[in-house]
C-alpha cells in the first residue's frame, strides 16, 4: 500500500472514531449532567467534519500531475490543514462561550458514572492520536499531523472535564460549576494547540526552509554515485507527502555533455532509490575544478 492509500485508510479510521465518540460524549452529558461532556461532544462533531475536509484533500492530492500543476495537486495538504485548524478554533470558541454561560447558571453536579466514561474516551483518543501521528510520519502528510493533533485535543478536554467533573463530586455543594471551569481551560488548550498545527502548514505553502536533515541525507547519497563530485546548491520544498528537490551537482569539467547528462541521472535515480518520499529531482550540473 502506498502513502496516499495508507493515509486515506487512516482518515476513515479517524472519522468513525469520532461519529462513534460525538454519540457516546453526548448521551452521556445529557444523562450525567456534564456540560464538560456535552463540550466534548461538540468537539467531536466539529471533528467528523474536518475528517471529512481531511479525506476529500487527501483524495484529491493524489491525483497525477497534469499540464496546469506540474508539481502534482499536494499543495491541498497545507491548505485542508489550515482549514482543520479553523474547525479546531471555531469549535473550542463555542466551547468556551456555552461554558461561560452554564458557569453563570446554577445546575445540578454530574454523575459519578460519568468520569468512567471519560476514563474510556481519554485512551481511546490518545491511542487514536498515537496511530494518526504515526501514520503522519510515515507518509509526511502534514494534513494527518493536524488530524491527529484533533484527537490529542480531544483527549485534553477529556482530562479537563475528569478533573472538572471529580472536583465537584469530591467538594460537592458550591462547586457544580467545577467542569464547566476545566470546558472553559480545555478550550484555550485547543487554541494553543492549533497554533502549533497551523504554523508548518503555512511554511510549507510557502515553501520555507525547514529540511537541513534531508538536505544533508541528499547530499551524502551524492557522493557514493560515482562520477560526482561533490554538491553546491540544494533547495527542497514540500508539496502534500513528497519532497521536490533542485540540486547543482559537480563533475568533471572535462567530460562529455552526454556524460553529464548520463551522470544527472544516475544521481536522480540513486536518490530515489534512497529516499522514497523525493517527488521531482532537478540536477544541474557544475564542472568541478
Amino acid at each position: 500500500m502506498n502513502h496516499e492509500e495508507s493515509a486515506i485508510n487512516t482518515t476513515y479510521i479517524s472519522l468513525a472514531s469520532n461519529a462513534i465518540l460525538a454519540l457516546i460524549k453526548g448521551v452521556a452529558g445529557i444523562l450525567g449532567n456534564s456540560y464538560a461532556l456535552i463540550a466534548d461532544a461538540i468537539e467531536s462533531t466539529a471533528d467528523i467534519f474536518s475528517s471529512l475536509l481531511v479525506l476529500l484533500g487527501l483524495k484529491y492530492a493524489k491525483r497525477p500531475a497534469d499540464a496546469n500543476h506540474p508539481y502534482g495537486h499536494g499543495k491541498i495538504e497545507p491548505l485542508i490543514t489550515i482549514l482543520v485548524v479553523g474547525f479546531l478554533i471555531g469549535s473550542a470558541g463555542l466551547i468556551a462561550y456555552e461554558s461561560i454561560q452554564h458557569i453563570q447558571t446554577p445546575h445540578k453536579v454530574p454523575k459519578p458514572w460519568t468520569l468512567y466514561i471519560l476514563a474510556a474516551i481519554i485512551l481511546w483518543k490518545e491511542l487514536s492520536y498515537r496511530m494518526v501521528m504515526k501514520k503522519s510520519k510515515e507518509t509526511n502528510s502534514s494534513v494527518l499531523r493536524a488530524e491527529a493533533w484533533h484527537h490529542r485535543s480531544d483527549a485534553i478536554t477529556s482530562v479537563m472535564a475528569f478533573i472538572g467533573i471529580s472536583i465537584a463530586l469530591i467538594f460537592g455543594k458550591g462547586y457544580e460549576t467545577a467542569d464547566d471551569w476545566a470546558a472553559l481551560l480545555a478550550s484555550a488548550l485547543i487554541i494553543y494547540n492549533s497554533f502549533l498545527i497551523l504554523r508548518p502548514a503555512v511554511a510549507e505553502i510557502m515553501d520555507e526552509h525547514r529540511y537541513d536533515d534531508l538536505i544533508d541525507e541528499i547530499r551524502e547519497i551524492s557522493f557514493t554515485v560515482e562520477g560526482i563530485r561533490g554538491t553546491e546548491k540544494c533547495f527542497v520544498r514540500k508539496t502534500g507527502m513528497r519532497y521536490h528537490v533542485d540540486l547543482h551537482a559537480r563533475v568533471d569539467g572535462h567530460i562529455s555533455v552526454k556524460h553529464g547528462h548520463d551522470l544527472a541521472h544516475r544521481l536522480v535515480d540513486a536518490l530515489h532509490e534512497k529516499i522514497p518520499m523525493l517527488g521531482q529531482v532537478l540536477i544541474h550540473i557544475e564542472p568541478h575544478e
